[in-house]
């Protein structure tokens, strides 16, 4: 019998309102060791998946599943019980603690020798975090601000990870430090679901991408495959059929 996936979101449809869904009928699903990402135009409802997945907006059809398990609806701060992390794009640290305290509320689920255990192991991942142990989470850089965000999720092992929009307002040597994290993090065994604006450099290093557009699935397969089309680009994320595609527009 086949494993199930890790994730599998299957026709779902949600939104903010009861009558005016964003999402209609999307489907993704995300194994083991993999980092899937999500794009699409703005208003394609990339992050309405995400925060449906992660308990924050109401899914009125279709469901979701974890190893199998049915975890449609679960509220957000439950989900970290049932191997869920989750990732905002803004407000995704405490700025006024030390990374060392923000560690240490990721871990609180955990006992503290656990916890401490725990942190000690996510440094040798991240060393920067060890490096910075002791200074204000506000004084980090973008991108080390968001490997302190990914990291304090990771602490109670997650078998799934979210990100939404992880690069945002990041200069492009830090959203490179946060790839090279997100890609670390999968080969640790986590699956890895992450919506995205930077396409390009997204696909990069993603094992396979989701096109959405006015809330439903376009086009998947695997990350090369849609980096190479330049059709996508152009049809829908509003780029021109030319070098733009592969080199520039992001």
């Amino acid at each position: 019998m086949t494993a199930p996936h890790v994730l599998e979101a299957r026709d779902v449809i949600a939104g903010y309102a009861p009558d005016l869904p964003i999402l209609h009928g999307v489907s993704v699903h995300v194994d083991a060791g993999e980092v899937v990402s999500i794009i699409g135009p703005n208003g394609s409802g990339k992050s309405t998946l995400v925060k449906a997945i992660a308990g924050l907006v109401r899914v009125s059809a279709g469901n979701v599943r974890l190893d199998g398990r049915d975890i449609t609806g679960v509220a957000a701060h439950k989900l970290a019980a049932e191997g869920v992390g989750y990732v905002p794009q803004t407000g995704n640290v405490f700025a006024t603690l030390t990374v060392r305290e923000n560690l240490v509320i990721g871990g609180a689920p955990l006992a503290k020798a656990a916890a401490l255990d725990r942190i000690e192991e996510i440094c040798t991942i991240y060393p920067i975090l060890e490096e910075r142990m002791h200074d204000k989470a506000g004084s980090l850089s973008g991108g080390q601000r968001q490997i302190l965000a990914v990291a304090r999720a990771l602490l109670t092992k997650p078998r799934l990870m979210l990100l939404d929009e992880p690069t945002a307002s990041l200069s492009p040597m830090a959203a490179g430090e946060l790839f090279d994290a997100v890609r670390t993090l999968a080969e640790g065994g986590a699956a890895v679901l992450m919506v995205e604006q930077n396409v390009k450099a997204a696909l990069r290093m993603s094992d396979r991408g989701h096109v959405l557009a006015e809330g439903r699935n376009r086009i998947e397969g695997p990350a090369a495959d849609l980096l190479a089309d330049e059709g996508i680009g152009e049809i829908f994320l509003g780029f021109r059929r030319d070098a733009a595609w592969k080199e520039g527009a992001g």
